[in-house]
């Protein structure tokens, strides 16, 4: 019998870890694990010029569309206000996700990866690693970051800002639910050669698939395991 396990992803942004995660999702609930998504931020706090309430709603419901298609268990939406997270108290929303941590018993925890070109990115990988601290009986026991596309390569290419996965997930059989959930994200989808585009999302697949001999493929930077 499969061994529950409590996983959560992390999102700045709502389609962040479908970008990034999406087939890794969906092997995982496929498995009987639990899975969870934390989406941190709501772009209307942060600028209601640039995005309306009406947006956030249709982004939302993409997103939860979305997740019912992987299997995620249920999202949790936060209302920090991006795209400025730069400017508002990393240590609230440390708290938070240590919270949500405890109260889902999270053992295994994906962040995005903290060169990404978008700060707001970088600030929730900082929150989200120090709220996983291994003190007060955190629970969670392996931390691993993604790449997102339209963040990620477009990142600073000094050595210490580059993504470098040690980790990677056959997602053969799942990339067809991958494209399909970033599918529901309509308002977020764009043409190719945008990397935010269905065949990028194939085309990153392919390649980190072939980097370990499979058709498809998601990979991660290992943070810390702890066995």
């Amino acid at each position: 019998m499969t061994q529950i396990k409590n996983i959560l992803f992390v999102a700045p942004h709502a389609d962040d870890e479908v970008l990034g995660c999406g087939g890794t999702m969906a092997k995982h609930a496929q498995n009987g694990h639990k899975v969870y998504v934390a989406v941190m931020t709501n772009a209307h706090k942060g600028d209601p010029d640039l995005f309306s309430e009406d947006l956030i709603h249709t982004i939302r419901s993409e997103a939860k569309d979305a997740h019912e298609l992987l299997g995620v268990a249920e999202t949790f939406f936060y209302e920090f206000p991006a795209p400025r997270l730069d400017t508002f108290p990393a240590y609230k929303i440390s708290n938070e996700l240590g919270k949500l941590y405890q109260k889902l018993n999270i053992e295994v925890l994906y962040l995005p990866h903290r060169g990404d070109i978008h700060k707001d990115h970088t600030v929730i990988f900082h929150a989200g690693l120090v709220a996983a601290r291994p003190i007060n009986d955190c629970p969670v026991k392996k931390i691993l970051t993604y790449e997102t596309l339209s963040e990620t390569e477009w990142a600073m290419p000094f050595p210490d800002e580059v993504f470098i996965p040690n980790v990677y997930e056959e997602i053969t059989t799942f990339i067809t639910k991958k494209t399909a959930a970033m599918q529901c994200f309509k308002s977020q989808l764009k043409e190719f050669p945008h990397s935010r585009s269905l065949a990028s999302i194939e085309h990153l697949a392919q390649y980190r698939g072939a980097t370990i001999g499979k058709h498809f493929a998601e990979s991660f930077a290992l943070i810390r395991a702890i066995q």
